[in-house]
């Protein structure tokens, strides 16, 4: 997920302090804890996504720390709340590698404050691996930026070619928050995909996020008889669009991205999204035991079913946790080093190993929502290499495996699961406990 706009200026000036101290900054080599960073939105407006990530994170590192740690050191959290900003985050990123010597750093779920970090680590040569931000952008910031999801460009082309391929549809609609560059980059690639896969765009309409009326857009889509739409937002809007779109007659399937992923989608538009499909980087209905067992765990310590962020975060921690033991060492290098040559390492969200430009090559779930607001797992998709789009480096296979029996009720708690202060030798300065599940609240990582 993502947005991407920062604060240049304020970057810049961070970049110099960083560059003073390089390899993981002070401290970073020594002592009996491995130190590792975390910046998360803890408050604001992806608060929900950023509580839950870090509770994966924190459940990650209390099993390792469980098992004897990492090369006999335990892990050391310093959780950070970045307030859904991407100024606070460069500013907490820059700490981190100026005086707070961590080994690694993990964050964010939004690219914007991703972006907005990651020069500050790479200047200071100190591993920063993200869980969930997935514009391109992110890991061409430097050989020291990680990520351990999938790119919008495969997941906008794993839409398309659902669209056409699975469901057999040939004229689209798309609804496009023009504002909103997680929206027009998902655009973007389903314009240059879905034609050559035998599909027509018939027309496209926008909106910005916080639109309350869409009649508009969507009597010109009636009127150009799609027989499918694809509205690549965040839940709060999709759900609205599907309520007027459901009023006004148009009953054709709805596709989205890995923006739609909330409980909220379901309770606030009901039966209008009944029937859709997203793009997503889990389920927590896959039968796979390791999944199993990682939502049991979750669910006995949080008291709600992961979602996707917590389980892309969950991973995350233990790649990275990984890359420090195979280094040997608390060196940014070694570490650095280590993760890039991560290989079929046995994630909860999928077998994760990382391509040339550090970016995790791993496989898609598209979710069907159901009746009563159930999700089902409706295909695996597999995307041979990048992403399927010219100039990202990918082909236009796919391997796909359906399963459309796994169903269950997502978590309608998503929003409780903030223990900030639980979690082995954490250093939090962070209010989790904001209240995140409010109907109007924006998912915009």
């Amino acid at each position: 997920m993502k947005r991407t706009f920062i604060a240049l200026g304020l970057t810049a000036s961070l970049l110099a302090a960083a560059a003073c101290q390089p390899g993981g900054g002070p401290g970073a080599g020594g002592g009996d804890k491995v130190k590792i960073g975390v910046f998360m939105s803890l408050t604001g407006s992806t608060a929900q996504f950023g509580i839950s990530s870090t509770n994966g994170i924190k459940m990650a590192a209390d099993e390792v720390n469980a098992a004897g740690g990492i090369n006999g050191k335990q892990i050391e959290l310093n959780v950070q709340d970045d307030r859904s900003d991407a100024q606070e985050a460069a500013t907490i990123v820059t700490k981190f590698v100026t005086q707070d010597g961590v080994a690694g750093i993990i964050g964010e779920v939004a690219s914007s404050r991703t972006i907005a970090a990651a020069p500050i680590a790479q200047n200071a040569k100190v591993p920063l691996l993200t869980p969930s931000s997935t514009n391109p952008d992110v890991t061409k910031k430097g050989d020291y930026i990680f990520r351990s999801c999938f790119i919008d460009p495969v997941q906008g082309a794993a839409m398309a070619q659902f669209a056409a391929k699975s469901l057999g549809k040939k004229r689209a609609a798309l609804m496009v928050d023009r504002k909103n560059d997680y929206s027009t980059g998902l655009e973007k690639v389903i314009n240059e995909v879905f034609p050559k896969l035998g599909g027509e765009v018939v027309i496209t309409q926008s909106y910005q996020e916080g639109d309350t009326d869409f009649n508009g857009q969507l009597t010109s889509i009636k009127g150009s008889n799609p027989d499918v739409i694809f509205i690549p937002g965040y839940y709060g809007d999709v759900a609205l669009i599907a309520k007027q779109a459901r009023d006004k007659g148009i009953t054709v399937p709805l596709v989205g991205g890995d923006g739609w992923d909330s409980a909220q989608l379901y309770t606030i538009g009901g039966q209008a999204v009944v029937g859709s499909y997203f793009t997503n980087h889990y389920s927590p209905y896959d039968t796979d035991p390791k999944v199993q067992k990682f939502v049991k765990d979750y669910q006995t310590r949080y008291g709600s079913i992961p979602d996707a962020l917590a389980a892309t975060a969950y991973d995350a921690a233990h790649i990275m946790f990984d890359a420090v033991k195979r280094a040997n060492s608390l060196d940014g290098k070694a570490i650095r080093d280590a993760l890039a040559t991560t290989k079929d390492f046995p994630g909860v969200t999928g077998t994760v190993n990382f391509n040339e430009n550090r970016d995790a090559v791993k496989p898609i779930m598209m979710i069907r929502v159901d009746d009563g607001g159930k999700y089902a797992i409706q295909e695996r998709v597999v995307v041979e290499g990048a992403a399927m789009p010219t100039g990202t480096g990918g082909g236009a296979n796919t391997n796909t495996n359906t399963n459309a029996n796994t169903a269950a009720t997502p978590g309608a708690n998503t929003n409780a699961a903030g223990n900030a202060n639980s979690g082995a030798n954490t250093n939090a300065n962070t209010n989790a406990n904001a209240n995140t599940g409010a109907a109007n609240t924006k998912a915009t990582p």
